[in-house]
């Protein structure tokens, strides 16, 4: 049913989506994240592209950091943004001492996922806590996709 609301929702807009996140990943939990963005920053999100699929978030220093993402330039801006600058992401002390033990004891990694506007109209992203997939995980996923697909076309023809 909250599915329903976000998409009649008008301020609730997916910007960027890691697609392949999914793949090259093992995704155990996913959290909800503020970002420190420029007036600059906010105005091309809401009318341009910007891309998340070679990023990665950090603990550093007691913060948490989203690194090497691009956010499109803004035109008519007097003070424009540098596109990959690093961007300040905000969560609770809780979450980031969480995330420094998944990260540093546990070795996972802080992938992005997707980056949008909640129904408030305020840019979040959502960080999936990961384990890199060999390449034989990564083949045994398309197999799987594989046999869903072909499962899918059987019960429909009979």
């Amino acid at each position: 049913m909250a599915k329903q609301k976000q998409k009649s929702d008008p301020n609730y807009k997916v910007i960027a989506e890691n697609r392949r996140a999914r793949y090259d990943y093992a995704i155990d939990d996913d959290i909800e994240c503020g970002i420190v963005l420029t007036g600059s920053e906010v105005k091309s999100l809401r009318q341009t592209s910007s891309n998340i699929a070679e990023s990665y978030a950090a603990v550093e220093e007691g913060e948490l950091w989203l690194v090497n993402s691009y956010i499109a330039p803004y035109e008519r801006a007097m003070f424009p943004h540098k596109e990959r600058r690093r961007r300040k992401l905000l969560v609770s002390k809780r979450e980031l001492s969480r995330l420094w033990n998944e990260t540093q004891r546990k070795g996972m990694t802080l992938v992005p996922m997707v980056l949008y506007f909640n129904h408030k109209g305020i840019a979040k992203i959502k960080l999936g806590i990961a384990k890199g997939k060999k390449n034989h995980d990564k083949r045994e996923t398309e197999a799987k996709r594989d046999w869903g697909r072909q499962k899918q076309r059987l019960l429909k023809q009979g």
